[in-house]
């Protein structure tokens, strides 16, 4: 077999493992497919994700079920006004030996899992949340002058209750970037619902098994960077991004005079990544611009902000993001 050959059969290998675990996933966390496939983007770019949504719609048992169904080491920290950074990192402890003699001795804290679930991390500190700004990024922490690498893979899945604002500490820009996507948990229609209520109130609760390995993770995140990318996919990732930044010649009126920053060049590489999970987890070998047009708003949304001017007016990231998407569409089809 050719090397192209190959290349082939592992992503139509990996798509069917894939569409096993999505199988595995529902079985406890039932409907809100949107949700499952931007959750496994996430992992397959090898980024983090930030779930927003009410509570009581799941978020926590989608974090638990993806630890399982991707054989992931997971922890959970639930993130409060009185966290400090070392109950996320761990401390260095004195110990007194036999001999009288004394050391000192490091115990990690939470974040030395494969699979970290940061609940709520709105309700901490800033100085608690820049704590996980060096392991998001680098997948290593500096504690007392040495560097501790985590777990390989690492992963955060952070979660966010979008209306509770009293007591909470909005995510500062930088640390906003680091997260892949945003997904937006909403609330159920009616028979997803129904389903989710016969079979959570029962005697015994679904169970899923485990599909993936840390390792088999690591190789699927390879995987994806090998995927082709199309010059004309490229271009059109590079013409949304920078379209959103109000500076910029390409920018229209209307992001100029709504948007106060946009996403940098880490957003580009996001969405480059992005699309070619959404097409992996469909079963296609390379992305297309519809994945460019359907990836835009998680991966863009939480890079940029409005203006006060926009914020007065009552303008929208989300309207405007799809408005700008469907303009590049509709200039690509015409091309």
């Amino acid at each position: 077999m050719t090397e192209a050959e190959d290349l082939v059969a592992e992503i139509e290998t990996l798509g069917n493992k894939l569409a096993e675990a999505k199988a595995s996933i529902t079985k406890r966390f039932i409907g809100q497919e949107r949700v499952v496939d931007l959750t496994l983007t996430a992992l397959l770019c090898g980024g983090h994700g930030l779930l927003i949504g009410l509570p009581g719609l799941g978020k926590t048992r989608l974090v638990e079920t993806l630890s399982t169904v991707m054989g992931l080491d997971g922890n959970r920290i639930q993130f409060t006004p009185d966290l400090m950074p070392a109950d996320i990192l761990g401390s260095e402890v004195l110990d007194t030996a036999e001999d009288g003699t004394r050391a000192f001795r490091f115990v990690p804290g939470p974040v030395f899992c494969q699979l970290l679930m940061a609940d709520e991390i709105n309700r901490a500190s800033p100085r608690t949340q820049s704590a996980l700004l060096q392991a998001m990024q680098e997948k290593t922490v500096t504690v007392a002058g040495q560097d501790r690498p985590l777990g390989t893979p690492f992963h955060v899945l952070a979660t966010q209750n979008p209306i509770e604002q009293e007591g909470t500490y909005p995510l500062p820009e930088a640390q906003l970037d680091r997260f892949l996507v945003q997904i937006d948990v909403l609330y159920p229609d009616r028979e997803t619902e129904k389903d989710i209520l016969i079979a959570t109130t029962g005697t015994e609760d679904a169970q899923s098994t485990a599909v993936f390995t840390g390792e088999e993770l690591l190789a699927a995140q390879t995987l994806l960077r090998r995927m082709p990318v199309g010059d004309s996919v490229v271009e059109m990732i590079l013409d949304l991004v920078r379209a959103f930044r109000p500076g910029e010649a390409d920018a229209s009126d209307k992001v100029r005079e709504t948007v106060a920053w946009g996403p940098g060049p880490r957003a580009a590489q996001a969405l480059m990544l992005a699309v070619r999970a959404r097409a992996l987890l469909q079963g296609r070998l390379a992305p297309s611009a519809e994945d460019v047009i359907d990836m835009a708003r998680p991966v863009l949304i939480h890079r940029m902000a409005l203006n006060f001017a926009a914020r007065a007016r009552g303008d929208s990231l989300s309207d405007l993001i799809e408005e700008t998407a469907a303009g590049l569409s509709r200039k690509e089809a015409a091309a």
